[in-house]
């Protein structure tokens, strides 16, 4: 069972300080590299997909939360407004406000319709200091989120779509579900009060889910303040849950905020809302990836992927070359020479390193690569640019094997 905190400092991924305070890692070069490549993965999955990126702020006035309904059913976990000028500002607790302005700056038709919206925002949750741990639990979280805002006929596929990304991205990951939740609203007042809506919008997860043959359990309790949601849990070595994506139908913000369209009968209706994270949260990701793999992440995550080994100082040239020519391809490589110890100790320590090219003379001689992999197999040597061209298939293609 591996310890992501652990890990994560031994590996040199993140680290933290008590002068920038509980809850608020920062990302060490490897970490970032893990980091950056995760997020640019799901930019690019949500391009594909129909997504259109934004940015915004992450402050807002305490009257865009009041409007939202954080304010009054989610501020235990919001930090405490700063006075500016007269007004309230508040370090936003999740983007959802802040799309539903920018769908309502302008005008739109039910031909634009699903509008789907993603970012991959900071968002900040205050946190006690009791429950903060590693990556797990933060105060400032990035977050891969998005928003599409749809017909009513139009949301069970657009749910649908949601749900085979988030599966897409667990087998490029590594990742295996737990299980899946329908979070549903509990006792208290917490939850908007609204039975209609909770009902339509229940109604509609439920019939997703069936049709789709999944299996989920119902929990009530762990609904949005604003609405139901499908929540894919995931669970670390000692079996303690976390949510890690989610799909949620938000009939109440479209409401708050007057969201409407222009539909085919000239008048204008009311978009429904769907939230959707892929990832969710990337420092959660991250610590269950860290966790998951052992530090031996998938070769597109991996803060090294390909590391040179000269047998000796003569093939430390081609080593180096062989090095730009995987940076040319958008490879993280780097190479690690006798001066770093004997060959043995070397591979040792690049255990964790997907692809181990070693150089002796005869491969520089001739431009071949001796490579070994992570798992062990060693492949007979053959020309450097076949090498680099089936290492740069795998990566671009988020495969999980190594070859």
């Amino acid at each position: 069972m591996h310890d992501h905190r652990k890990l994560g400092r031994e590996l040199d991924l993140f680290d933290t300080d008590p002068l920038i305070g509980s809850g608020l890692p920062y990302w060490l070069p490897a970490g970032a590299a893990v980091r950056h490549s995760l997020e640019e993965y799901i930019r690019e999955v949500e391009r594909r997909a129909g997504y259109r990126h934004v940015y915004s702020p992450v402050l807002g006035k305490r009257e865009l939360y009041e409007i939202s309904g954080h304010w009054s059913h989610y501020s235990d976990d919001m930090f405490p407004p700063m006075d500016l000028g007269g007004e309230q500002m508040v370090l936003r607790p999740s983007l959802c406000p802040h799309h539903a302005l920018i769908f309502r700056s302008r005008a739109h038709s039910y031909r634009e319709l699903p509008l789907r919206m993603a970012e991959l925002g900071g968002m900040y949750r205050s946190e006690l200091s009791g429950v903060l741990g590693g990556l797990t639990r933060v105060r400032a979280i990035q977050l891969n989120d998005a928003h599409v805002f749809c017909t009513i006929d139009q949301v069970a596929d657009e749910v649908r779509a949601a749900l085979e990304l988030i599966r897409r991205a667990y087998r490029a990951l590594g990742i295996t579900p737990a299980r899946i939740r329908l979070s549903l609203p509990g006792e208290g007042g917490k939850y908007v009060a609204a039975p209609q809506l909770w009902e339509r919008s229940t109604a509609l997860l439920t019939e997703v889910l069936e049709s789709s043959g999944l299996e989920y359990e119902a929990v009530a309790g762990e609904a949005a303040f604003y609405g139901p949601k499908i929540d894919v849990q995931i669970a670390d070595g000692a079996g303690r849950e976390a949510t890690l994506s989610t799909v949620q139908v938000d009939f109440h913000q479209p409401e708050q905020f007057d969201l409407g369209y222009i539909g085919p009968d000239g008048s204008r209706h009311r978009p429904v809302m769907v939230h959707r994270a892929i990832i969710g949260s990337v420092e959660r990701a991250v610590a269950h990836l860290i966790e998951q793999h052992g530090g031996a992440f998938p070769a597109w995550l991996a803060p090294v992927q390909v590391v040179a080994l000269p047998v000796s100082e003569e093939e430390a040239p081609a080593a180096a070359a062989f090095v730009e020519r995987c940076l040319e391809r958008g490879l993280r490589a780097e190479s690690a020479g006798p001066a770093q110890g004997s060959l043995g100790a070397r591979i040792r320590a690049a255990r964790l390193v997907p692809y181990q090219a070693v150089i002796g003379a005869r491969e520089a001689a001739v431009d071949e690569i001796a490579l070994r992999l992570r798992d062990g197999r060693r492949l007979d040597p053959r020309p450097t640019g076949e090498v680099l061209s089936h290492i740069g298939e795998l990566v671009s293609g988020h495969r999980t094997d190594l070859w």
